[in-house]
């Protein structure tokens, strides 16, 4: 069976595989075991805490496969990015030159450096093993958080982003950042996603053009890849957009990957939701599937399974398997949505 659960300590190993199999442009978990153990502890120490509004806290999910008992995927949540370390990315915008006497009239495309996201709420670190890329589990890993964040709406932010990965080759060559490397900085891409990764950001506000760049002096590699994502993102980005994201105007200031937005009441998983009572009985594996997590927090599960929903009863029938994997008893609240 596949479960999503809080990471733990004793993850590491596994979280260290992923970390080195995501490769290049998955900023959010270098390959630094001190920072991936920190990475671990500030969770723990998120899931624990008794939140009333978001601030620093960090959600760091993981998928397990109870057959093995390995981890086979992560996923992630940042309740308000930005309020200790700066949050910095691309603003599109345009300048128009014109002159009426002389009949001129020229719309130029513009990247202006900001931090126009501080304070959102963000989803990220999201990655899954080939071995377990079938059966929806990508769809689960992903959407599982939004069911999180509609059950503990307090902890987060009423604005929720996801920066998608940009367009980089296998050596972790990226068109954007080849064209800043040539003119404002002596670091190649993975360098500088790296050191991103492990918290050193000063040299992106030391070193990155302070003033507005514009985009037709790029040259055509990376004006091509603005706003574009990685052929391995397109996917993710698509269940994104199904669940009410759209671009906001943003990119990274390394790959040049768009970032997403929604409002959280207004995502589809979010508003689809239901909060039901559980009642144990059997269940034909052919009903239909539903995702469904338990209301708990420190001790959150997660899973997609067949199910009876009672709509006008509030209530959910479920196998004991599956109340087993939520850590669920008769009567208790469980939230669910159509998978």
């Amino acid at each position: 069976m596949i479960i999503i659960r809080p990471i733990r300590a004793n993850d590491y190993s596994d979280l260290e595989n992923i970390a080195v199999e995501s490769g290049h442009g998955f900023t959010s978990l270098p390959v630094n075991e001190e920072l991936l153990r920190n990475r671990i502890a500030a969770s723990e120490a998120s899931f624990a805490k008794n939140v009333t509004k978001p601030g620093t806290e960090s959600y760091l999910f993981v998928m397990e496969d109870t057959k093995t008992n390995k981890v086979v995927g992560t996923s992630g949540i940042e309740a308000s990015v930005g309020l200790t370390d700066a949050f910095y990315h691309y603003h599109l915008g345009k300048v128009v030159h014109s002159s009426r006497e002389l009949n001129i009239y020229k719309s130029v495309d513009t990247l202006t450096l900001c931090n126009d996201y501080t304070g959102v709420t963000e989803i990220c670190t999201l990655f899954l093993n080939k071995s377990h890329r079938k059966n929806n589990n990508g769809r689960l890993l992903s959407r599982f958080r939004f069911l999180f964040m509609a059950q503990h709406q307090k902890r987060f932010a009423d604005r929720v982003i996801a920066e998608m990965r940009g367009v980089s080759d296998d050596q972790g060559r990226s068109p954007f950042w080849d064209w800043l490397q040539d003119h404002f900085f002596s670091i190649d891409f993975p360098t500088a996603d790296y050191l991103t990764g492990i918290g050193k950001k000063q040299f992106i506000a030391e070193l990155m053009p302070k003033y507005p760049i514009y985009v037709n002096l790029l040259s055509d590699a990376a004006q091509a890849v603005i706003n574009k994502v990685h052929k391995n993102t397109v996917p993710a980005l698509k269940l994104l957009q199904g669940e009410g994201f759209s671009r906001g105007g943003y990119v990274d200031i390394f790959d040049a990957g768009p970032t997403v937005e929604a409002k959280l009441d207004d995502i589809r998983t979010v508003k689809q939701s239901d909060a039901c009572q559980v009642i144990i009985d059997e269940v034909d594996e052919q009903s239909q599937q539903f995702l469904i997590c338990n209301t708990k927090v420190k001790d959150f599960r997660a899973t997609a399974a067949p199910l009876l929903h009672r709509e006008t009863a509030n209530q959910v029938v479920i196998s004991q398997q599956v109340a087993d994997a939520l850590g669920v008893e008769k009567d208790d609240w469980v939230r669910i949505v159509s998978a």
